[in-house]
């Protein structure tokens, strides 16, 4: 931790003079952008990369560059996928040293996944709730997970009484904000499950970043969020929004999983390389809002998603 980074540190900075040899690592969502670079970049330190993703051929063309890659079939949006995928990597037996839950789908039109779920929270928190929980015996001691969250979250706290907008009048980036607060909270209660064996989990938000994951938006939604987002001034100042990089985005990812203290990142949720700090205003920009990190509020959202998916963890 003797250098400091920050917005806009890529992921190759990240990782200087860092060797991975002999660590195993898994990505999900490496068919595009922040999953293709953070495979990339942990290969190319020595790490052999296990990725994840619903597409495999599209993963495969998106990859073909990263040695040493291998490749799993996992359908965020089928627990049965998931499921499958899970029971596939606990028979072969090797154990990872990082995980980093990357994959997810943003501002999606209403619509529910085959098990019937609310689409964004049944593929970016249920999908990988189910996942992660069936390979943690593979989590050797010392390794990580990282969720990949967003400021997002800021949109809305989960709500548990109504998970799949049954009775609530559907919003994109409501939906969406549950989906990231409920990424957060699953890495607050997994650290605490986890942490006396030596695991720790974290949350990220990548920044803004232009890749396929705004792909359900239209041009003026995307003004719209550009607006608000150069507008928003958090306490005590910040500069103008800007673009992330796709190596830019993704160096939260690594720096989180690798270069910081795990004592650090453990239960917490991170921004442009370091930990955020906890804010309780209605800016989209910096900080984390309170009950993200809530650990009763992650309790209570572990067991109702054990519920909803049937299956006790």
């Amino acid at each position: 931790m003797s250098k400091t980074f920050g917005h806009d540190s890529t992921t190759d900075e990240v990782l200087e003079g860092v060797d991975l040899t002999g660590k195993r690592v898994l990505v999900t969502g490496v068919s595009a952008g922040l999953g293709v670079e953070t495979a990339r970049v942990l290969a190319a330190h020595g790490a052999q990369v296990t990725g994840a993703a619903r597409d495999l051929n599209k993963a495969k063309a998106a990859t073909a560059g990263i040695p040493g890659l291998e490749l799993i079939e996992l359908d965020l949006a089928s627990l049965a996928s998931a499921r499958a995928a899970a029971d596939r990597l606990v028979a072969a037996g090797k154990p990872f040293d990082l995980v980093i839950a990357n994959a997810g789908v943003m501002a999606t039109p209403f619509g529910k996944t085959v098990d019937g779920f609310e689409t964004q929270f049944g593929t970016n928190h249920l999908g990988h709730f189910v996942f992660v929980n069936r390979i943690a015996s593979l989590f050797a001691p010392g390794s990580r997970l990282v969720n990949l969250s967003s400021a997002g979250h800021r949109f809305s706290d989960i709500d548990l009484d109504d998970p799949n907008f049954d009775r609530t009048p559907y919003a994109e980036f409501i939906a969406y904000g549950r989906s990231k607060t409920a990424n957060v909270l699953f890495a607050v209660e997994f650290d605490r499950r986890h942490r006396d064996r030596g695991v720790r989990a974290t949350a990220v938000h990548p920044g803004g970043i232009q890749t396929e994951l705004g792909r359900y938006m239209t041009e003026e939604v995307r003004q719209q969020m550009l607006t608000a987002a150069t507008q928003a001034t958090p306490a005590g100042g910040a500069p103008a929004f800007r673009w992330k990089t796709i190596p830019q985005g993704a160096s939260t990812s690594v720096w989180a999983g690798v270069v910081a203290p795990a004592e650090a990142v453990g239960g917490r949720y991170c921004e442009d390389c370091h930990v955020a700090e906890v804010v309780d205003d209605d800016s989209l920009r910096g900080g984390v809002r309170p009950y993200a990190i809530d650990a009763e509020r992650a309790k209570a959202l572990w067991a109702r998603s054990e519920e909803m998916v049937g299956e006790v963890f």
